[in-house]
């Protein structure tokens, strides 16, 4: 695997401790499957030209500049060295603000996150005892960073023996859950209630163990490979599931949840003793 190419190159800065900090893409794009647009008529590629709408010349891109409209069709056009006399510290430094304890950010701030790796080897002790001191603490810094052209809010966490960076949402961002149409505040009947609570319980396990395999990618891959091969590409009918009412939904989600987990049991015990007997057959023979 080839090795992790750094994005951004700067320092995390608390208090008056500085480390030298490279930040890398956590999220592998190479995952993607991605398309080109065809003629479907000589399977050439479609190119996108840019055209101008205003004198329809084909433009290249040396000649497209950034423009804000501040009035309808009047812009004020912004140069890249225009964006070079924007000066914040956060555009080398990340300023960590504050510590906070990590149930504070809520779910929905969280963006894009990023591998934070020490530049250098005099920077790997300092970047260690701060990825330490977080995971001994049970807090996350919070700060601030430019990348590509935008400041964002950055939290800092430990992650296995590292650091990673979240890029999170401004809050004024963010819509109200209040304005989401039919949502009615009502008590819940109190059995159905426990039956729920019950169902969650029987269904609770360890995220490692919940299967989380891109299963569209896999069956996307099985279509592109049948197209290559010049095979009959078999399509599966989902079934429509039926609305049963609540509580015997509930029941039987229970009974059923509470029937898997006994036979992966039974399963793994009898896997468990298989190897049991095989390591005493092997122990025998010798």
């Amino acid at each position: 695997m080839p090795a992790m190419r750094s994005i951004w190159k700067g320092h995390i800065r608390f208090s008056l401790v500085t480390i030298p900090i490279r930040i890398y893409n956590a999220v592998d794009t190479a995952q993607t499957i991605r398309f080109n647009q065809l003629h479907k008529e000589c399977n050439g590629r479609v190119g996108y030209d840019k055209k101008c709408k205003k004198c329809l010349e084909v433009v290249k891109n040396e000649a497209i500049v950034k423009g804000y409209e501040y009035e309808p069709d009047t812009y004020a056009t912004i140069e890249p060295e225009d964006f070079e006399k924007i000066r914040l510290k956060s555009t080398k430094v990340i300023e960590i603000e504050g510590f906070v304890d990590a149930k504070e950010i809520h779910p929905t701030l969280y963006s894009s996150p990023y591998f934070a790796g020490p530049d250098g080897e005099i920077a790997s002790k300092t970047y260690s005892l701060l990825s330490n001191a977080l995971l001994d603490s049970g807090k996350v810094g919070v700060g601030k960073v430019v990348l590509r052209d935008r400041e964002d809010i950055v939290l800092v966490a430990p992650h296995e023996s590292g650091i990673l960076l979240h890029k999170l949402r401004y809050p004024e961002e963010l819509r109200s859950m209040g304005d989401v149409p039919l949502l009615e505040e009502e008590d819940a009947d109190a059995e159905q209630l426990k039956l729920a609570k019950s169902l969650v319980d029987s269904m609770t396990t360890k995220l490692e163990k919940i299967e989380l395999t891109n299963k569209y990618n896999e069956a996307l891959r099985e279509v592109i490979e049948a197209k290559i091969e010049g095979k009959e590409i078999v399509t599966v009918e989902e079934e429509e599931t039926p609305i049963i009412d609540i509580m015997t939904a509930l029941k039987d989600s229970i009974k059923q949840a509470k029937t898997t987990k006994k036979d992966m049991v039974k399963a793994k015990g009898s896997k468990e003793g298989a190897s049991a007997k095989s390591t005493k057959k092997k122990a025998a023979g010798k």
